[in-house]
This record gives C-alpha cells, structure tokens and sequence, in this order.
C-alpha cells in the first residue's frame, strides 16, 4: 500500500476500532504478491497503551477491482467464516475487523492476524527439499486440516447460516457454467462437452454435508517446522458436498511446484486413506469428482485469460492462464470415459495484446 492518503484513512479508521490504544500508526505496509484473488498487505501496527509501546503484525485483504477472477467477492461473508471457526480445529487466521462500505480505501476489506510460518507455492526450498520426512508430515498436515474443516460443527460455529448444501454439485455446475457463457469468445467444444459429461454422470451426493473450503491446493497453506500453521483464500468456501474438496486436493496433489507433489509426500491414495480415518466419510466417485473441479478450474483459467484480453486487466499472469486448459480438459474427459478428438476454441489472450502489455510495461519499469 503506497497511497500516503489512503494510509492515513485507514489509520483513522483502525484507531476507531483501537479506542484504548494511544498514538496509533501503521508503521510498515508491504504489499503481498503472490495469490490470484484479493490484494493483500501485512501492516505493522505501533501503539502506547499506559507507559508501554506495542507492535503487531496483521494482515489486510483487500477486495479485488472488479472485475475480478472470482467474481463476486463477499468480504463479509468471508469474514463471518473466519469468525465462525476460531473456536474450532481449523487452522485459520482470526479474524479483528470488517470494513464492508468500501468508504475508507474505495473497496470493502477486512484485517486479521498475521499467522507465522511459510506457504510453498512455485518454489520448494532445498533444504526443505533435503528432509523427505517433513515433507510427509506436511502433507500429513494438509489431510488433518481438510477433515478438520469438514468436521466443524456447523450449528455450533454458526456456519449453517451459509445455506442448505445440499444442491452445491448443481449450484457449481450452474455457477461455473454461466462463468463459461459469460466470457468465451466462440464455442468451446471440449470445455461444453466435458460440462455435459458432468450432467450426464453426476453421482449421488456425499450424504453429509459439511464446510467446503473451494480451494484446498497445497499451496494455501502456511508451515512451520513441519506443522500447519493456518489455511487461507476462502472465497469459494460453501456448506456442501466435502468429496469436491478432495477431488480439487487431487488435482494438485502431485504438482511439483507443491510440497505434495515432492519426495516423501503422501501418495494420494495414502492420503485419501487417511482422509477417512479421520472423518469416517467414505471417498466415491474419484473420476468425477476430479472432472468437476477440472471444469472449474479451467472456467476460473478462461476467465483470467478474458481479462487480460478485454482489457480489463494488465495482469501478464492473466495472458498466460488459458495455455492450460487444453492439457486440463483432455485429462477429464478421459477420467469420464470420453476419448473424443475435440477442439479447444479460442481459450489464449490475442499475442498482439500480449506483446502490447508486455513492452508498455517494460519500457514503464525502466524508465
């Protein structure tokens, strides 16, 4: 965050929610990069109370511009998940304060605890690499999270207030099928036919109903010494069928760029025993559920590359996201029995635009 007035806003409005504290100031606000969704800042925040100087680190998400990659973003429903499981298993930042209006920084954000330790996510350290037994119990960590979240009580946490659950495999066929509507260029055969396989062989749901978190790639979590410190990006959290979670867990588990796909990891099939052990919910259905979140993850790779090609967003990462969807889709409608040839259809950002944006922004961080 570089906007000396947006900082000053915002430091009015935290002494609002610190009316004890005394000379309140946001020392330090360093912007986080990675991660696709909201903008996120680790703020540092310096205070008196008494005779006594204090300092805390704390964390602001900041809602996207919009349009965004994960349209619509609800900061407050986010923030009442949070909320919801602090007395829980689930390793989540708690939660301070909400700001919905968007009246201080021009869009709704809400600020939580800074949660220590590393999330792994494009590059593997080596001594991290080195050491194949922390590696297990890492990936041993991601399991025991996933059945926490599923197991969260969801009276007690207040969370049933999300929804019934019960239709979510239809809600997020409907869901991500509109998103596909919504930006293709032109017909998409493979990505339109892998959504009719879906349909046609939707199996009876998981018969509990439980948080879903949406996005449990081993990459939003953060270790230390081995252990889960905390599990973040809620966004497409809903109460649902858990299976979707594992079905997205193993369409990344064994990616190299993640711990969970490095030496000494689970295997799947090791995790998924766990899996049940944990939270005696027997695991059907792999194919499909894998092809359900392949679908969506190739709409969420269809929409970034739109952005980037409407001109709605400079994000290079963007440009590049539709060069996967081919591989992704092939791979599912083979899971689903489907051995078609089928084209893909315009899923790439136009290279002129690319090579537009590119050099614009070159030549901008040179000058």
């Amino acid at each position: 965050m570089r906007d000396d007035n947006g900082l000053e806003r915002l430091s009015t409005w935290l002494r609002d929610q610190m009316p004890a504290a005394t000379d309140l100031r946001i020392e330090n606000a360093d912007r986080v990069t990675f991660g696709y969704s909201a903008e996120i800042s680790v703020l540092t925040l310096a205070w008196r109370a008494g005779c006594a100087e204090h300092r805390r680190e704390v964390v602001l998400r900041l809602s996207p511009r919009s349009p965004g990659l994960l349209e619509p973003y609800d900061m407050e429903r986010q923030f009442t998940i949070l909320r919801g499981l602090e007395n829980s298993a689930v390793r989540s930042p708690a939660v301070l304060w909400l700001e919905p209006s968007g009246s201080v920084l021009g869009r709704p954000f809400y600020v939580m605890e800074r949660v220590p330790g590393e999330v792994y996510e494009d590059r593997i350290p080596a001594e991290l690499d080195a050491s194949p037994e922390t590696i297990r119990r890492m990936s041993e960590g991601i399991v025991e999270q996933i059945a926490a979240i599923h197991r969260v009580d969801l009276q007690r946490s207040g969370l049933v207030a999300l929804g019934d659950g019960r239709t979510y495999l239809d809600d997020e066929l409907g869901r991500w099928a509109s998103e596909l509507h919504r930006v293709r260029k032109d017909r998409l055969p493979a990505l339109e036919r892998l959504l009719d396989v879906l349909r046609e062989q939707r199996p009876a749901p998981s018969e509990t109903v439980t948080l879903v978190h949406g996005d449990v790639k081993p990459g939003n979590f953060a270790f230390a010494d081995g252990e889960v410190t905390g599990v973040f990006d809620w966004e497409l959290a809903a109460l649902g069928d858990p299976l979707a979670d594992l079905g997205y867990l193993e369409l990344f588990w064994a990616t190299p760029v993640f711990i969970t796909g490095r030496p000494g990891a689970l295997t799947f099939d090791e995790a998924l025993a766990y899996y049940e052990k944990l939270t005696g919910l027997p695991v059907r259905h792999r194919e499909w559920y894998k092809a359900f979140q392949t679908f969506k993850t190739c709409v969420i790779l269809l929409v970034g590359a739109m952005l980037f090609d409407s001109g709605a967003s400079d994000e290079l990462r963007f440009a590049q996201m539709g060069l996967a969807i081919p591989h992704f889709t092939r791979a599912a409608l083979h899971d689903l029995g489907v051995d078609e040839d089928l084209e893909t259809g315009p899923v790439l950002a136009g290279r002129e635009r690319y090579r537009q944006v590119r050099d614009r922004l070159a030549a901008s961080s040179s000058a």
